[in-house]
Parts: C-alpha cells; sequence; structure tokens
C-alpha cells in the first residue's frame, strides 16, 4: 500500500501547517476518518496542527480559575488553554484518499464525546505522556471496547521517563500493538506516526482477508 502522505504546502519538513486553506483535490474519491486521542495536555492539539495541510479547526480556549479542581494539568503546569470540543485537520494521502484527522479533548469531563467520534473511525492514535502513563488507559479501554485499532504513541516531552518497552509492560499492550516515539510539533514526526497507523490498518486488513 502506498502510505507516502503528500505536502502541496511546503518542500520544507520543519515547516508548520499552511497559512491558507489547500483546496481538495477533484480526484478524492475515499476519506478516511482517524482519532487522535489520550489524556489532557499530551499533545493531540500541537499533532492536528503540526500535520494538517489546511490551517486547523480547533476549540482551544483560555483556561481560567473555573477550571480549578475539574482539569488538573499536573505536570503540565505551563498549559493554559484546552480544547473544549475536538480538533480538526486534513491530510491527503495519494490523489484518490484523504485522511481527515479529529483530536478528541483529553478531559474527563468531556469523555462522553468520545464514543461519538469513534463512530465511522478506521483507526486511532494515543498519544502518552510518560510522566501520565495512566492518563491514557481510558482511551486504550475505549478503543478495544469499541475494537478500534490503534497504535500508542510516546510523545517526547522534557523530563519523560520509561523507554518503550516499560511503557509497553505499563500499559498492559499487546505485541502486535505498534508503539512509537514521536515529537507531536514537529511535522515529520507526526507524518511518521500517520504512515504507521496507515501501515498497520493495511496489515491488519490483509491479515484478516487471508484468514
Amino acid at each position: 500500500m502506498d502510505s507516502t502522505i503528500s505536502d502541496p504546502t511546503s518542500s520544507d519538513p520543519t515547516a508548520g501547517p499552511a497559512t491558507d486553506r489547500t483546496p481538495l483535490h477533484s480526484t478524492a474519491a475515499d476519506g478516511v476518518k482517524i482519532v487522535v486521542v489520550g489524556g489532557f495536555g499530551v499533545g493531540k492539539t500541537t499533532m492536528v496542527r503540526s500535520v494538517s495541510e489546511i490551517r486547523p479547526l480547533n476549540t482551544e480556549e483560555t483556561m481560567t480559575q473555573a477550571g480549578l479542581g475539574v482539569d488538573e494539568n499536573g505536570e503540565v503546569d505551563a498549559k493554559n488553554t484546552t480544547t473544549v470540543a475536538f480538533d480538526f485537520g486534513r491530510i491527503t494521502l495519494n490523489e484518490e484518499m484523504v485522511l481527515y484527522l479529529f483530536g478528541a479533548p483529553g478531559q474527563q469531563r468531556f469523555w462522553f464525546l468520545w464514543d461519538r467520534l469513534f463512530a465511522g473511525t478506521l483507526g486511532a492514535v494515543v498519544l502518552v505522556d510518560t510522566r501520565r502513563v495512566e492518563d491514557s488507559w481510558y482511551a486504550i479501554d475505549r478503543l478495544e471496547h469499541h475494537g478500534t485499532p490503534f497504535i500508542v504513541v510516546r510523545n517526547n516531552f522534557p523530563g519523560a521517563t520509561h523507554d518503550l518497552d516499560e511503557l509497553r509492560e505499563a500499559l498492559s499492550l499487546a505485541d502486535e500493538v505498534p508503539l512509537i516515539d514521536c515529537d507531536a510539533r514537529d511535522r515529520e514526526s507526526s507524518k511518521r506516526v500517520l504512515i504507521t497507523l496507515v501501515d498497520h490498518l493495511y496489515t491488519m486488513s490483509t491479515q484478516g482477508s487471508t484468514s
């Protein structure tokens, strides 16, 4: 399967998302829905922004005193905004296939949105901050409940702990679930995450067709 993600907006791999909306190819025939989930402040909005070929739709709002005791920022005390609905971006996989990317809010009070967001989803990325591994358990549990294929991605924050083998054990991940590193701020790194997921989905589909 050709899992190359095209970049019509920039030849610079370190460039951020497009400042202007990129028209959808007239040859686009299929859309693939992918969700990015994880705990509060784990980098979901950052990943969608870094890789989207259009200016992402996002619903980040400034955190206020009203959120104290409700949205615990823990190890992310420098964070002063929060997603209150979901993020949305778009990536062209090839001339006929487009990937639509949704970033889910991480706060527990918004978890009721997740089940609806998972409807029609082909696969998911679970972002993990190893300083707060337990924040990822709910996302993995819900994806397994829905039978949604997923990969797990360690976002490399400063001061992060646990190597990938330790993280796999801490999350009780099956061997067949891909587990990789990334820097959600970097476009190329985020693209590799999506390519890994697409490859994983393709592998699962071919295994299913031959079983």
